[in-house]
């Protein structure tokens, strides 16, 4: 199939189950299509049972894994997702939560990536190196997910801007802490670099580069759109801003998520601000809620079908259960002991710790980010165990963490 047709395809399937869980089910909109799409799939995977000279299951399976489902997020859609995502975070509130965010970002994924790798070593008997990129994989939240189900929340601006800046800059972490242990247990898989002094050299190169590639970029995007008053001219650069400069990050090697979001924390604020009519900002806001939302959709949906990939061995099913459990215990870790570190010097709502917890939802980036691994003894292991956790995060804490956040999120916060 040509990258049209494959296109069509998503967008008229994620329409056509949007309606269906609109109709029928009443889900959030993205988990609904989901449900759906992993209902069809199962749908198709019986079909092929009870009527094997079909073969309608093979067909779709040789389709959705031409898809290239890894390259079309990591490539692609994370770059359009993360600058969408960043544009509605403003970069005061962000300011006075800059220490906990970073902290869950930074120590946060590091505990994480280290207790599921060690944990998922022992369960299975997996090298520490190859079980510690299965942990740095399955720690990054999605935050479209996260974001989404929280939206009719109410919560404190303080929580809400805890949770976007932490969901946004983790993502871009994990992804370099990806790379480097990458690098360390396969290198002369992907070639991302071996060696300690490499992995080191690695991740400041990844993720200062895509910082101040992302800030310098922003700032002269900004000053362009200063200089102009045209809504859809701007609306364009924008647009030019998140699609060129994820590429260029590409190219230079530099990561690409943390260019996205630091762009983005910047055109959403200091240039919605001071470089745009009221006209055009109303525009811009209305353009990339809409793109967000479109590749949402088409992005879950791919989630739904990617059921296809996985390898249905009770073991790897088994271990996959463990590690949901794993994997909640490494977020707990993430976002307790930044929040404790802090406690003394700082106030926090008292349903920080629970609601960041639960609402740590995992996404496309970790099914993407197995995909994109070496072929090996144990990449069908690390996809399904990926695979059932973030079906359970997104359809178990994504229907609940609302609920969660609305009953603990409106806690006053604790004195200064």
């Amino acid at each position: 199939m040509t990258l049209l047709q494959i296109t069509s395809l998503l967008i008229v399937l994620a329409g056509a189950f949007g309606a269906i869980n609109y109709l029928f089910l009443r889900l959030p909109s993205a988990i609904g299509i989901l449900v759906v799409a992993l209902l069809a799939s199962f749908v198709v995977m019986l079909l092929d049972l009870v009527v094997p000279s079909l073969g309608v299951a093979d067909v779709v399976r040789q389709t959705v894994l031409g898809i290239e489902f890894s390259d079309a997020l990591l490539e692609g859609m994370l770059g359009l997702l993360l600058f969408a995502g960043a544009l509605h975070v403003k970069l005061a509130d962000l300011k006075r939560e800059w220490v906990v965010v970073m902290l869950m970002a930074t120590i946060g994924i590091a505990l994480s990536t280290t207790i599921v790798g060690y944990g998922f070593s022992w369960l299975t008997g997996m090298p520490i190196l190859v079980a510690l990129v299965f942990g740095a994989l399955i720690s990054p939240t999605d935050p479209v997910a996260v974001l989404g189900v929280l939206r009719d929340a109410n919560l404190q601006k303080s929580l809400e801007t805890k949770i976007a800046g932490e969901s946004l800059f983790n993502d871009g972490v994990a992804y370099v802490v990806f790379l480097v242990l990458v690098g360390l247990a396969f290198p002369h898989g992907d070639g991302h670099g071996s060696g300690l002094s490499g992995a080191v050299q690695l991740f400041f190169q990844e993720a200062l580069g895509g910082a101040i590639l992302g800030i310098v970029l922003g700032w002269l995007t900004f000053r362009v759109m200063r200089r102009i008053d045209d809504y859809s001219l701007e609306v364009l650069i924008t647009l030019g801003l998140a699609f060129g400069g994820y590429e260029l990050a590409v190219y230079l090697h530099v990561s690409a998520p943390i260019m996205a979001v630091c762009a983005g924390l910047l055109i959403g604020d200091i240039g919605a601000r001071d470089g745009m009519s009221e006209q055009t900002a109303h525009y811009v806001d209305a353009f990339w809620k809409l793109i967000d939302e479109i590749l949402n959709a088409v992005l879950f949906l791919l989630i739904g079908v990617e059921v296809f990939a996985i390898a249905f061995d009770f073991e790897y099913l088994t271990a996959g259960v463990a590690a949901i459990a794993l994997a909640l215990v490494a977020r707990l870790a993430a976002v307790a002991v930044p929040v404790l570190m802090l406690r003394p010097f700082r106030g926090f709502s008292a349903g920080v710790i629970p609601i960041m917890t639960w609402g740590g939802l995992k996404g496309g980036i970790s099914v993407a980010l197995a995909l994109s691994l070496p072929d090996g003894e144990w990449k069908p292991l690390i996809l399904t165990a990926t695979y059932i956790v973030v079906i359970f995060s997104i359809i178990v804490q994504g229907l609940t963490v609302a609920k969660l956040a609305a009953r603990l999120g409106r806690t006053p916060e604790l004195p200064q």
